[in-house]
């Protein structure tokens, strides 16, 4: 019997985690490096899209997932202004019986959390930073700032957008700013529904900017997402500080359900932060490392789709790592033909969506509007943000992609 590999995954944000439970639940051993002193996540909301509850139920963290979750009635799109109804597409009563899966809002800690409850503690490291990634033979191994190293039989970047083992495989490129700033804001609510926030997964388009709100905590608080163009740089911490009246001025003129949520912004945290981007890798691998999530295929959020990728990418490749039973080159193989032209499309569709949101004459948001409606015409439960093939990718079907890859060579 072959002994199993050694992965060592350097980062334990989303995507780290889920590959962490992955190798966990096929008996892979694997060891997890990570710079924080603790697991924790930022207290944001997160879109978990049926493509990814997929991969959470088969890591067994249904239940789970459902207790913490919030179910959207639909997805509505606005006008920035008026507030007049553009698109609403039935979620609650029809996501899971169209796409297979729920579409859930989350506290983006909250799924954190859930990933993480059965990792054992002996397999992380936490207080740790790696600084590089070197092949030695047919191994891999991780350095890290306090003079440690870890060598294994895959190393896993799974360490975000500004990636040290990205860096390590292919030189220095930093990720380009797209113009693009983002304010979120949690905001806690004692009455259920407010008046003024619809229990949706709810978009207003406006030009040069758009906005998103959701409930998550299960309705107990409303997640903020605004983004709007500016000329400015901005940073791309998500933790630094802005306020309310800054995102009031960003909006001024808004619809009133708007401004109302905004102003309860007050006394709250509000952030800002700066959109950053590649563009779409032709290779993540080299000999015995490899790349994962944003450290792969960072991504604008228009599709909801960042975390939703990484999750994927970590079931995919701990699929891959076990069938091929230690053949790390056929694995990563494998890994890339199913991932990677996904996360490029999805990458250059979030950027389009981008511009979309954002069209800035009446009369190209009229024929956008008009295309919408004329879907939903056709079929009442069209997604009006044209992301149905997003949904509709089942990961935790690649290994039946596996046998006829096998089966052509």
């Amino acid at each position: 019997m072959k002994e199993k590999s050694v992965i060592g995954i350097i980062g334990a944000g989303i995507g780290g985690v889920a590959l962490a439970r992955s190798l966990e639940q096929r008996g892979i051993p694997y060891h997890l490096f990570e710079q924080a002193p603790a697991f924790g996540e930022v207290g944001a909301g997160i879109q978990m899209t049926p493509n990814a509850v997929k991969v959470l139920n088969a890591l067994g963290l249904a239940d789970e997932i459902d207790s913490v979750g919030f179910l959207p009635e639909s997805m509505d799109g606005h006008s920035w202004d008026t507030g007049k109804e553009l698109f609403s597409t039935p979620i609650k009563k029809e996501f899971k019986r169209i796409f297979g899966a729920e579409y859930y809002h989350l506290h983006r800690a909250d799924l954190h959390e859930i990933l993480t409850k059965d990792i054992p503690k002996e397999k992380i490291t936490f207080n740790i930073k790696c600084q590089d990634v070197k092949q030695s033979g047919d191994k891999a191994i991780a350095y890290f700032d306090n003079g440690e190293s870890f060598e294994a039989d895959l190393i896993v970047g799974a360490d975000g957008i500004r990636s040290v083992v990205r860096e390590a495989l292919w030189g220095k490129d930093d990720p380009k700013f797209t113009g693009d700033m983002c304010w979120r804001a949690l905001v806690p609510v004692e009455e259920y529904p407010l008046s003024f926030v619809k229990p949706a997964a709810s978009f207003w388009f406006g030009p040069q900017a758009h906005v998103v709100t959701y409930y998550v905590k299960g309705g107990n608080a409303v997640n903020i997402v605004a983004i709007k163009e500016t000329d400015g740089w901005v940073k791309e911490s998500w933790t630094e500080p802005s306020s309310t009246s800054e995102l009031l001025e960003a909006y001024e003129g808004w619809n009133s359900d708007l401004v109302n949520l905004f102003k309860k912004t007050d006394n709250l945290q509000v952030f800002k932060w700066g959109l950053f981007d590649r563009d779409p890798m032709d290779q993540w691998s080299k000999e015995n490392i490899t790349l994962l999530g944003d450290s792969a295929h960072p991504m604008l959020p228009y599709l909801s789709q960042g975390a939703a990728m990484a999750i994927e990418d970590a079931f995919v490749l701990a699929e891959a790592l076990e069938y091929y039973e230690g053949e790390i080159n056929s694995a990563l193989q494998a890994y890339e033909e199913e991932r990677r032209p996904r996360t490029r499309r999805v990458q250059l569709e979030s950027r389009e969506r981008g511009r979309t949101y954002h069209l800035e004459s009446s009369e190209e948001q009229q024929k956008r509007d008009q295309e919408i409606q004329e879907r939903q015409k056709e079929n009442p439960n069209a997604v009006g943000i044209n992301s149905e093939w997003v949904y509709e990718y089942d990961a935790t079907k690649c290994r039946e992609r596996f046998d006829k890859s096998k089966a052509s060579v």
